[in-house]
């Protein structure tokens, strides 16, 4: 399918983790440069890109054989619709009415020295009030809503690599 376009599963899952990177580099700037902070929704999906495109980095110098391509591929693709839940959930939290939102909670850096960890990951998967503000726009979609876009399309080009394998069946 993707053979017209002739990359090898290897190159593709490279650029899957140059991708996730680029996506990781965003963030950073939409941090540090234009002093947005992310909520605990954020970060977490900020370890899923991380998590795939490690993921994707290890098929990359792996070069893995047909069986290895599609566990790589299906490994990619589960850590990416990770990230998408994620985002899905974000987006819906920005959309909930005002009166419905979770409650704020306080800073990320107080939640980590002082909550429990299994209460400090239900926060960042969950979500809390701050993940409802809405900081940046760009063609009707907020940073959630592109990130969902982001993963849904790491998702699709990775699960391509399946029907994009090597016709050699060595």
């Amino acid at each position: 399918m993707l053979n017209i376009i002739k990359f090898t599963p290897r190159i593709w899952f490279g650029l899957i983790c140059i991708s996730c990177g680029l996506m990781l580099a965003v963030g950073a700037y939409f941090q540090f440069v234009q002093n947005l902070e992310p909520c605990p929704l954020c970060i977490s999906q900020r370890l899923a890109i991380l998590a795939t495109g490690l993921v994707a980095l290890v098929a990359a110098i792996h070069a893995p054989k047909i069986n290895g391509i599609k566990i790589y591929a299906i490994v990619t693709t589960g850590m990416a619709l990770l990230g998408a839940g994620l985002s899905i959930r974000h987006v819906w939290i920005q959309n909930m009415p005002k009166a419905e939102v979770p409650e704020c909670s306080p800073g990320l850096a107080y939640v980590f020295e002082y909550f429990p960890l299994m209460e400090t990951i239900k926060l960042m998967l969950s979500g809390t009030g701050e993940c409802a503000d809405i900081l940046w726009v760009f063609l009707g979609l907020s940073i959630p809503g592109w990130t969902l876009v982001a993963f849904l399309g790491l998702a699709v080009v990775s699960l391509l690599q399946i029907w994009n394998l090597p016709q050699d069946k060595n």
